[in-house]
């Protein structure tokens, strides 16, 4: 077996969110091997202090990085802007990943006078963030809607549930027919896409998930480490909550995010 194709792509979110990323990286990369890690015991992360999403983001890295991994793509906006950098310091010799709310697609789109960043008040509250919405969002308005609860509602496992919508209905209403687009803030939204258009009508949504998963593929191949067509891609599903039920969750809503 090559070396590229012994390790693996780690990929870690707080929870279930992190999954429709990993649908997106079995689809840009099929040959490669993933494991995922949802650190469900802790979730959401969203509404921790920096200081712990930081010491749970080192803790799960180091666990996959002495186990094998040959990089790791974080699957989580509040853990890429409080960790990101701190894992590329300290694991300099493998890719470190991360993800964040797709504001550039969403500026370069042809309407984009008024873009609505639905996230966790620790995404937009955060440096990252900032630094992106000045770079990206000088010639549009943008409006920061901080979804408190919505990534723990998801994290239940009931996309369609009524609190959801409720809930939605809440944040969201009032922009209905305002916005011209809306940008999926945090890994878990896209799980609720349909119920999102249900609030805000037709209106155009944009996610990261597909540019992490081409800035993976990107990286992988830059530093010589891209699996081989030969290999048979897979994927192992993880839990910080480890019981038969959790793990049955994870692949239900990994099946749900390959739609």
């Amino acid at each position: 077996m090559a070396e590229k194709d012994r390790g693996f792509v780690g990929v870690f979110d707080s929870g279930v969110g992190g999954l429709t990323v990993l649908g997106c990286l079995v689809a840009e990369l099929p040959h490669e091997r993933f494991v995922f890690f949802g650190d469900s015991a802790h979730a959401p992360y969203g509404d921790k202090p920096p200081e712990e999403v930081l010491a749970l983001s080192r803790r799960i890295a180091a666990s996959l990085v002495n186990e094998g991994a040959k990089a790791l793509v974080i699957a989580c906006n509040t853990a890429t802007s409080v960790a990101a950098q701190a894992l590329r310091t300290e694991y300099p010799t493998i890719p470190v990943i991360g993800v964040e709310p797709a504001l550039k697609p969403a500026t370069l789109a042809p309407q984009h006078r008024r873009i609505l960043v639905m996230a966790t008040a620790a995404t937009l509250r955060l440096g990252k963030f900032q630094r992106l919405e000045d770079r990206w969002g000088a010639d549009s308005e943008v409006i920061e809607v901080p979804c408190v609860g919505l990534a723990d509602l998801i994290e239940k496992g009931d996309p369609a549930s009524p609190a959801i919508h409720e809930l939605l209905e809440r944040y969201l209403g009032p922009w209905c027919g305002k916005v011209d687009s809306v940008v999926l803030g945090c890994t878990h939204y896209p799980l609720v896409r349909e119920q999102i258009r249900e609030v805000m009508g037709d209106v155009p949504l944009f996610d990261g998930g597909e540019g992490t998963a081409r800035e993976t593929r990107r990286r992988l191949e830059a530093a010589g480490l891209l699996a081989s067509s030969a290999q048979v891609g897979s994927v192992e599903l993880r839990s910080s909550i480890d019981t038969p039920d959790e793990l049955a969750l994870y692949q239900r809503i990994f099946e749900l995010a390959q739609r």
